[in-house]
């Protein structure tokens, strides 16, 4: 059932404006496609609680604004200085702004090899061969609706290809700046394609610098070829009014070893949702993830690991902590295939509420249909422990840092997984922030 027409249409007329802008472009694959997603998108409509999938987690409040799909890029004035805040000291900086590249903006080290690390549109517009294999290929917007209006919008985003037997010795930096005053839809996309025997390192983070709300609506598709190693790791730390919905899909071959990092910090209403295929015998598949939330934010993680072959093994591990008035929301998804045998999979949720007010919904499945495998899962929802405060506070130390530490030490659990160390001393003080913030909210 639609949500409400009146949003439809909307977008339906964004597009067609966007589509009148296009010229020859309109006849070109690729809006075949944005045309496609967006028919599927106005069948589909906006979910409501009533789906499944979006129980927990109610979007009204992003269908209150009409947003406006940023189409063509803008550098909105900023400046190198702006961008410094945010890096972490990486040679491989690719920066957006609204979406789309910023050459004058990145900063780009000489790659190995074939290795490519820039716009995805500038990459369409040169027919390289690797997208025509890829783009579009594994995340699908059939029963998506947030996805299908990404493809329709389409137009910029990050393109890596790392080729067969090339190890990135520095780690790529994705950095996503929203920016302006105008309510914008962003619609970042995404494409990662690692080759055979190879192994980089992935940071994709998102910020603000804008003076409104917006919507930030982004897909990512990551490719692992055999034998190859990635992590990436996801940064969501936009301004307390945006609204951000993400999807990643990731789909690995033989022997191949993904780890995902994502935190979520920022935003008034958040959902991510991670899913990996394991297609090819002995792959290892790692997610780990951690939402902060504070006042009336809602962080929605929900998570997919799909055994869709035999010998593979997958870790999860995804924590919240949540104060003041605000929610939670984890789905853990893990399937074991027909054909899956001697799969080990292990899923973990840990929640630590520091108000009586804040409330998680945590939902851990598994469907398994094999019958050699070994899978575990389990959800935990608690406070501070009243003794351990005792112990420390019996140290001498007060009520507030004693808290503070045993609040923290939740947290490193997953940021000390991080391996890119700059990352994660980033990551270190913004917890630290963060608490700060949550304290002052309550005061």
């Amino acid at each position: 059932m639609k949500y409400t027409t009146e949003k439809n249409s909307w977008y339906l007329s964004a597009f067609e404006k966007f589509e009148q802008s296009l010229n020859g472009e309109s006849a070109s694959r690729l809006h075949t496609l944005r045309r496609s997603a967006l028919e599927r998108f106005n069948s589909l409509g906006f979910p409501t609680t009533r789906h499944e999938e979006w129980r927990f987690t109610n979007i009204s409040p992003i269908l209150k604004t009409n947003f406006r799909p940023v189409l063509n890029p803008t550098a909105e004035g900023l400046s190198r200085k702006d961008v410094g805040q945010f890096a972490f000291g990486t040679r491989h900086l690719l920066v957006f702004v609204n979406g789309f590249f910023s050459g004058d903006l990145s900063t780009l080290d000489e790659l190995p090899g074939d290795a490519y690390c820039g716009s995805l549109a500038t990459a369409v517009k040169s027919d390289h061969p690797v997208l025509r294999q890829h783009l579009a290929q594994y995340a699908t917007y059939d029963d998506n609706a947030f996805s299908a209006l990404n493809t329709a919008f389409l137009r910029d985003g990050a393109f890596i290809y790392v080729p067969d037997g090339i190890v990135m010795d520095d780690s790529v930096h994705l950095l996503f700046i929203a920016a302006g005053k105008d309510h914008a839809l962003i619609s970042p996309r995404n494409l990662i394609v690692v080759g055979k025997n190879s192994q980089v390192s992935i940071v994709e983070s998102y910020v603000s610098l804008a003076t409104s709300s917006y919507l930030t609506n982004v897909l990512t598709e990551i490719v692992v070829g055999d034998h190859s190693v990635i992590e990436h790791d996801k940064l969501q730390n936009e301004r307390r009014d945006a609204f951000h919905i993400a999807s990643i899909h990731a789909l690995q071959g033989t022997q191949t070893n993904l780890i995902s990092n994502s935190i979520s910090i920022g935003g008034s209403l958040v959902r991510n949702n991670v899913t990996s295929v394991l297609d090819a015998e002995g792959s290892e598949c790692t997610l780990n993830g951690l939402a902060l939330a504070t006042g009336t934010q809602l962080i929605d993680n929900h998570t997919t690991i799909d055994h869709a072959k035999p010998r593979c093994v997958s870790h999860e591990l995804y924590k919240s902590i949540l104060d003041g008035k605000s929610r939670g929301v984890f789905n853990g998804k893990i399937f074991v295939r027909k054909d899956a045998q001697k799969t080990d999979a292990k899923q973990t949720n840990k929640t630590l509420l520091l108000s009586e007010d804040a409330t998680i919904d945590t939902k851990p499945q598994l469907e398994i249909f094999a019958d050699d495998v070994k899978c575990t899962h389990g959800a935990t929802v608690g406070q501070l422990d009243a003794e351990q405060i005792f112990y420390l506070r019996s140290r001498g130390i007060d009520d507030t840092t004693a808290r503070d530490i045993l609040t923290f030490a939740f947290a490193s659990d997953v940021v000390s997984r991080v391996h890119v160390d700059p990352l994660r001393e980033q990551l270190e003080a913004l917890v630290h922030s963060r608490l700060d913030q949550g304290r002052t909210l309550q005061d």
